[in-house]
C-alpha cells in the first residue's frame, strides 16, 4: 500500500468539498443580490439541502481513518501538507459535532430569517423580526451546546472558533477592557479638537452611476483582478464567491458618496487577501484565508490606513472631484478637506457608517449583547432594551423604538452568525500592526499612497499574508508578518497620530 494513500485520498475528498462549496458561496450571493423576492423559500431548500451534504461528507466516518493513516506518512513538521492535514482535522472535528437534523434545521431558519429581515427592517418592524429571529437563537443554543461538548470549550468561545480560530472570550474581555478604557477620554478629546477644525461635505446630490463609475476605478487602483471578479449591489455590502470568482458588493446613497466608497474600498480588501491566495492550495482547507480577524485586517487596512490616509487623498481628491462632478465641480475637493471630512468623529447610530474611533463600542456593545444570548443570559424579546442601555452607556445615543436602527440593523444575528463580531476590533488591531510593520520595512511607502501606488503594499501583503493562507496558526502568522503577537498599542498608536497629532 502506498504509504501516502490516506493523505491522497483526504486531499481528493476535500477538493469534491471545496468544488461543492464554490457554489454553495455563488448561489448565496445570488440569493442576496439577484433572486427574486419569490425564489427565497426554494433558494432556502436548495442552499439547505447542500449544506446538509456537505456536512455529511466531513462527517465520512472513512476520514477518521484517513487521517490516522495520512498522520502516520505526514507527521507533524513544519511542510504544508503537515498545515493542510491539521486544517483538514479542524473542519472533520466541527462537522463532528452537529448532527444532520440541526444542520438542517438551522440552516432552513437562518436563510428565512435572513430573507425576512430585508423587508422587516425597512418597515422597523421588531414585532414581526422577533419570532424569526427567537427560533434562530434557541437553534444557535443548540449548536454552541453541541460544539462545546465536542470540543471542551465554553458556549460562546465554541462560536467563535468557528471565525477565530484559537482566540477565547478570556482575551477578548481583556483586550476590549483596555479599549474601554481608553476610548472614552479619547473621544472626547479628538471631538473637541474637531470642533476648532471645520471642514465642507462634498455637495451632492451624486448620481449612482458616476458613484459605480468611481468605485470600479477605486477597485483597479488597489490592484482587484476584474477577470477573477465583479462589484454588485446588495442590502448589506459583502465579498463573496471563491478566488477566482470573487464578489463585491456595495449600496448607494445620492445625497452621500462616502458610504459607497468606504464599502468599496473595504470589500476590495477582503477581495485582494482572496484574490492573493496560493493558487497551488485553492482546493484544500490550508489555502483558505486564516481567520475573520486577519480578513477583517485586510479590508480595513485599505479602507482605514490606506484610504482615509492624507497621502492617498492626495491622490484620489481629482479623481472624486472628476468622477462625481464632471466639469460642473462644487465645494471643496482638496485633499486637506476630505481628510478633515473622512477622519470626522461623532458617535452615530449605524455600525458601517461609524468612524474608527467610535467604530469599536459598536462591537464591544454586540459582543456583549450576543455572548449574553447564547449563554442565555438575555432573551431576544428582551434585546431592544438591552442595546438601548449599551447604545446609552457608550455613544450616548438612544434607539427606544426605532429598532431599524438598533438590534434590526446587522444581518448578521438574522443569519445566524454568532460570535462573528469581535473579529471586527480584532482586525482593526491587527490592521493597525501590520500597516506599522509596513511603515518600518518599506522606506518611503507614503510617497507610493499620493501617487498611488500600491504595488509594495501589496507586495508585502502578498508574501507575509495572502500567499501564507492556513499555513500558520493566527498568532504565528502575525508573529511571522510583524515580529509579534496580536499588541491593542498599535492601534491605540495609530489613532492618537491621526486624531491627535496630524494636523495639531
Amino acid at each position: 500500500m502506498n504509504k501516502n494513500n490516506g493523505y491522497q485520498s483526504l486531499e481528493k475528498h476535500f477538493r469534491k468539498i471545496r468544488n461543492l462549496q464554490h457554489l454553495g458561496d455563488i448561489a448565496s450571493w445570488d440569493e442576496a443580490v439577484m433572486m427574486p423576492a419569490g425564489g427565497g423559500e426554494s433558494r432556502a431548500e436548495a442552499l439547505t439541502e447542500l449544506r446538509v451534504l456537505l456536512n455529511e461528507m466531513l462527517s465520512d466516518p472513512r476520514l477518521q481513518d484517513w487521517l490516522a493513516e495520512a498522520q502516520t506518512s505526514v507527521g507533524d513538521g513544519k511542510s504544508w501538507q503537515a498545515a493542510n492535514l491539521r486544517e483538514m482535522r479542524r473542519e472533520v472535528d466541527q462537522a463532528n459535532a452537529l448532527g444532520s437534523d440541526l444542520v438542517e434545521a438551522k440552516t432552513r431558519a437562518f436563510m428565512l430569517c435572513e430573507q425576512a429581515w430585508r423587508e422587516k427592517r425597512a418597515r422597523n418592524d421588531w414585532v414581526g423580526m422577533l419570532p424569526l429571529l427567537t427560533e434562530v437563537v434557541n437553534l444557535v443554543r443548540r449548536e454552541a451546546e453541541q460544539r462545546s461538548a465536542q470540543s471542551g470549550l465554553g458556549l460562546y468561545d465554541s462560536l467563535m472558533d468557528l471565525y477565530e480560530p484559537g482566540m477565547r472570550s478570556a482575551r477578548v474581555d481583556e483586550l476590549f477592557a483596555e479599549l474601554r478604557q481608553f476610548l472614552p477620554p479619547f473621544i472626547e478629546e479628538v471631538m473637541e479638537k474637531q470642533r476648532q477644525r471645520s471642514f465642507e461635505p462634498p455637495p451632492g446630490p451624486f448620481a449612482i452611476e458616476s458613484q459605480k463609475a468611481l468605485g470600479l476605478e477605486v477597485m483597479k487602483i488597489l490592484g482587484f483582478d476584474f477577470h477573477r471578479g465583479r462589484l454588485d449591489v446588495s442590502h448589506h455590502p459583502f465579498c463573496g464567491g471563491v478566488p477566482h470568482d470573487v464578489r463585491l458588493t456595495t449600496r448607494y446613497h445620492e445625497e452621500d458618496m462616502s458610504e459607497s466608497l468606504m464599502s468599496v474600498l473595504h470589500e476590495t480588501g477582503h477581495a485582494n487577501y482572496d484574490q492573493g491566495l496560493p493558487q497551488e492550495w485553492l482546493y484544500q482547507p490550508v489555502g483558505a484565508s486564516r481567520s475573520m480577524g486577519i480578513h477583517e485586517s485586510q479590508s480595513l487596512l485599505f479602507e482605514m490606513q490606506i484610504g482615509r490616509s492624507h497621502h492617498f487623498l492626495q491622490y484620489l481628491s481629482p479623481i472624486l472631484k472628476q468622477t462625481l462632478t464632471g466639469s460642473e465641480a462644487q465645494g471643496d475637493w482638496s485633499a486637506d478637506n476630505l481628510y478633515r471630512w473622512l477622519t470626522r468623529v461623532q458617535p452615530d447610530y449605524i455600525r458601517v457608517q461609524a468612524d474608527e474611533v467610535t467604530y469599536p463600542a459598536h462591537v464591544i456593545l454586540r459582543y456583549e449583547l450576543e455572548k449574553a444570548l447564547v449563554e442565555g443570559d438575555l432573551e431576544v424579546v428582551d434585546l431592544p432594551d438591552a442595546w438601548d442601555e449599551r447604545m446609552r452607556k457608550y455613544l450616548g445615543l438612544s434607539t427606544k423604538g426605532n429598532y431599524k436602527d438598533g438590534p434590526l440593523q446587522d444581518v448578521h444575528w438574522m443569519g445566524g452568525a454568532f460570535g462573528y463580531f469581535p473579529t471586527y476590533t480584532l482586525g482593526a488591531m491587527n490592521a493597525a500592526q501590520i500597516f506599522q510593520c509596513i511603515l518600518r520595512e518599506c522606506e518611503g511607502v507614503l510617497e507610493d499612497l499620493a501617487r498611488g501606488d500600491l504595488s509594495r503594499v501589496r507586495g508585502w501583503l502578498s508574501e507575509k499574508i495572502w500567499s501564507q493562507g492556513s499555513y500558520f496558526e493566527v498568532n504565528d502568522l502575525m508573529r511571522h508578518a510583524t515580529g509579534e503577537d496580536l499588541n491593542p498599542k498599535h492601534f491605540e498608536r495609530h489613532l492618537t497620530y491621526r486624531y491627535l497629532e496630524k494636523f495639531r
